[in-house]
């Protein structure tokens, strides 16, 4: 019985996404009553600008345009619906994913490139760059832009965000050399703090009134933006503020010894759920107790991958150091 009531209830929730994605089609069809995305920006990443309110480098946007960005994910019970509310208003979106959230789910990180957003990196997990030493904080960095690729796939956004917010002079060189975008913010909506929807509504709504314009911050793992994001939408419309998405003009690279450790987190990953088919799936992890050290080539990889120098620390010696799932 119980076995029963779970295939009459995924086919529901299939049966359901599938309603949801032709309903997001038919109210994006031209002239539907939705916020809709104004326009498309190409960034030409070649001299690693920086965007938002650390920086005031480049301002992108005109009066009334914001763009929207989400961190941390990704995390299915709230990314899914956080998806499902832009897909209703059409509107396109940039997300910034920690590696490890994404290799635990890679199908959630192909449908967020799938409906038409953009992926950009958010480190490998989420450690505070200024904290570590130059060698670590790079392999944070290289780690997050190979696992999330692998996950996707394809190449990803070369757009970068630090976790919270915290650059360092080191690192900021590091992606100038990678020809990699730095995006702070303008707008932070704060959800980390609230689990109520309509304090995260409020507040961004408050520092738009203010500022008219901006790169706003949410988080696609917490329950208050998923919860909030419909009727902020909604309310974005309302009031006539525009919604920018931002694109690359290239793709990124990747190093190829990152790139082999983070095909063997995907391995590792999968062999597990074959393993136990019914296990839930873990979508977080206890707190660091240490990142990977750097490889020892650590030059953008092409069709070849190096073999290691003699003596050198190898991608198989950095991976025996790393956080165990």
């Amino acid at each position: 019985m119980q076995t029963i009531l779970r295939a009459v209830g995924l086919a529901c929730c299939m049966l359901a996404g599938g309603t949801a994605s032709s309903l997001a089609q038919e109210t994006c069809a031209p002239g539907a009553n939705v916020l809709g995305t104004s326009r498309t920006i190409e960034v030409d990443t070649a001299s690693a600008p920086r965007f938002g309110f650390q920086y005031k480098e480049i301002d992108l946007l005109a009066e009334g345009e914001v763009v929207l960005t989400f961190d941390d994910g990704p995390l299915r019970a709230y990314t899914r619906p956080v998806l499902e509310a832009l897909a209703v208003q059409c509107v396109k979106a940039t997300f910034f994913l920690v590696g490890r959230m994404a290799v635990a789910d890679p199908e959630m990180v192909q449908e967020v490139a799938r409906q038409g957003h953009t992926v950009g990196i958010h480190t490998w997990s989420h450690q505070k760059l200024s904290a570590l030493s130059p060698q670590r904080a790079r392999a944070e960095i290289e780690l997050g832009f190979s696992a999330v690729q692998q996950a996707l796939g394809q190449p990803v956004a070369p757009f970068f965000r630090f976790p919270y917010l915290a650059d360092s002079g080191p690192m900021t060189a590091h992606l100038r050399d990678r020809q990699v975008a730095i995006f702070s913010i303008d707008v932070d909506s704060k959800d980390f703090r609230t689990r109520d929807p309509g304090h995260v509504h409020g507040r961004v709504m408050g520092d738009l009134a203010r500022k008219r314009k901006g790169i706003i911050l949410f988080h696609d793992i917490q329950p208050s933006t998923a919860r909030a994001l419909p009727g902020l939408l909604s309310d974005l419309k309302a009031r006539g503020y525009r919604i920018v998405h931002l694109q690359p003009k290239a793709a990124a690279t990747t190093v190829a010894d990152f790139d082999a450790m983070a095909q063997q987190q995907l391995d590792q990953r999968r062999a597990s759920a074959q393993a136990r088919p019914m296990a839930r799936r873990a979508f977080t992890w206890p707190a660091a107790s240490g990142v990977p050290a750097e490889p020892a080539n650590t030059k953008a990889s092409g069709a070849v991958k190096r073999a290691p120098r003699q003596g050198s620390s190898t991608a198989s010696d950095i991976f025996s150091n790393m956080l165990r799932w």
